[in-house]
């Protein structure tokens, strides 16, 4: 019969062919350990911010739903897969960038006026015809830093 061994190398109890469970020991002898989180109502300590290159978004906040917000207005093609799918797994999207979110974004179509709303999850990458923004012009647009944590 083998034998198994803790992290203090004692061997863990055997239990025989017929015997009764073992009483009040639950199936590991020590108790897991859980890291330790503030109470509840202490304020959390917001996120430092890491260095930034001269043009370019902070690394913490270039992602892509942001980058996208930037290009708001701007024509894109949308590589998207949809896994599982017996009639497509891979589409092509190609329209205006009209918002971009955490989880989605939603392009028109500049001909028929028809929106489409991709999850982020299906998008794979975009590309574009014309030079794209990267960084917010000093001043304007929403702060991306005082966005909560993903």
């Amino acid at each position: 019969m083998s034998q198994y061994y803790n992290q203090q190398g004692q061997p863990y109890p055997v239990r025989q062919q017929g015997a009764q469970p073992f009483q009040g020991q639950g199936f590991y002898p020590q108790q897991p350990t859980f890291p330790q989180y503030p109470p509840a109502g202490t304020p959390a300590q917001p996120p430092v911010s890491a260095g930034q290159s001269q043009g370019m978004l902070p690394i913490e906040q270039s992602y892509i739903e942001n980058i996208l917000r930037l290009n708001k207005g701007k024509l894109v093609t949308v590589y998207a897969t949809y896994e599982g799918n017996k009639e497509w797994n891979a589409r092509i999207f190609k329209g205006i960038i009209e918002a971009a979110g955490r989880d989605h974004l939603v392009l028109s179509d500049p001909q028929t006026g028809q929106r489409t709303l991709i999850t982020m999850v299906s998008f794979d990458y975009a590309t574009f015809d014309e030079e794209i923004e990267y960084e917010y012009p000093f001043g304007a647009g929403p702060s991306l830093g005082t966005y909560p944590p993903r």
